[in-house]
């Protein structure tokens, strides 16, 4: 499908928000990112294809039976397509999930059809909107990431943003399903909310920009216990606990209680994970073991929880 609508005849340039819409589907909707995914992938390879074909002999056009128009005309069409993928990446939050396997596609784009150099903003080039939004503020990060050519309407830029901000959820979920889910519920209220005019407009990006913090910080509205302040995986253990499947397990009704239960994890996990542990067999059942008696022995609980402790970083 991606194939045929990139090689359809074009009478005239599509509006790039025609391509947006068409290939990031609806933002509105929680799954409009996934479903149009295959079509994404598609137009990504039948580009990079497409470019690749035109630089193997962009220098001996004329050799091979092109006129000097349509060499020109080609030239126009690789570089308009390669723009529409570069938007679709930045719209649909992939930007940086496929750079790596493409490393050339900037230098051939530079050197055969004289594409606009990338400007450069240090390390901020490389950051996710949601990061660029924490450290710029919104409407600079806009500018530089979503609205370089000023291009876009207020209401395609409010669903790139959304795109982006569900994007986070959807790869970083398994780290905090509870954080992530409350985010998530927070992304259908920013979805809700009126963009009809600039009021609202400004109003909508303030409370994305405030979304983009929490995600970026991993804070939660309700926020949690002072004694867990600085203690990343012991909280992500603390905004779990109390969704776990149990049988055995007694879960606090306090929330220092639980903030304490999740200190105690945390310290086990710590005490008891030996280096390398993750993906080695023998050494994550000796975690799952020791986590299996602060669960109160509760299989399900155990094995709820140790598949999120598995996701974290700072448990080596």
């Amino acid at each position: 499908e991606a194939l045929r609508y990139l090689c359809e005849p074009v009478p005239a340039p599509r509006g790039i928000e025609e391509f947006l819409h068409y290939f990031c589907g609806d933002a509105s909707k929680a799954d409009g990112l996934t479903t149009t995914e295959p079509l994404r992938v598609a137009f990504y390879k039948a580009v990079t294809t497409f470019v690749r074909s035109y630089t193997a002999v962009a220098q001996n056009l004329e050799e091979a039976g092109y006129s000097a128009s349509d060499a020109e005309a080609i030239t126009a069409e690789v570089a308009y397509y390669a723009e529409m993928r570069g938007a679709i990446k930045k719209h649909s939050g992939e930007e940086l999930d496929i750079k790596p396997y493409e490393a050339d596609m900037r230098y051939l784009l530079n050197t055969y059809i004289q594409a606009d150099a990338a400007v450069p903003f240090g390390e901020m080039g490389d950051m996710p909107l949601t990061e660029l939004i924490v450290v710029t503020g919104i409407h600079d990060a806009i500018a530089r990431k979503l609205n370089q050519k000023g291009t876009l309407s207020r209401n395609s830029i409010a669903e790139g943003i959304i795109n982006n901000v569900r994007k986070t959820i959807i790869r970083d979920q398994l780290t905090d399903p509870k954080f992530y889910e409350q985010m998530s519920k927070l992304l259908d209220d920013l979805i809700k909310q009126s963009r009809e005019d600039t009021a609202a407009y400004e109003a909508f990006l303030k409370q994305a920009e405030v979304l983009a913090k929490q995600l970026v910080a991993k804070q939660s509205a309700n926020g949690a216990p002072a004694s867990l302040h600085g203690r990343r995986e012991a909280t992500v253990i603390f905004n779990n606990l109390g969704s776990l499947p149990r049988t055995t397990f007694v879960y606090p009704t306090g929330a220092e209680e639980q903030a304490a239960l999740a200190l105690k994890i945390d310290t086990v996990i710590r005490e008891n994970a030996p280096s390398g542990w993750k993906g080695d067999q023998a050494r994550e059942a000796q975690v799952q073991n020791a986590l299996f008696k602060a669960m109160d022995r509760d299989r399900e609980a155990t094995a709820a929880l140790f598949a999120i402790i598995k996701q974290q970083v700072g448990y080596g």
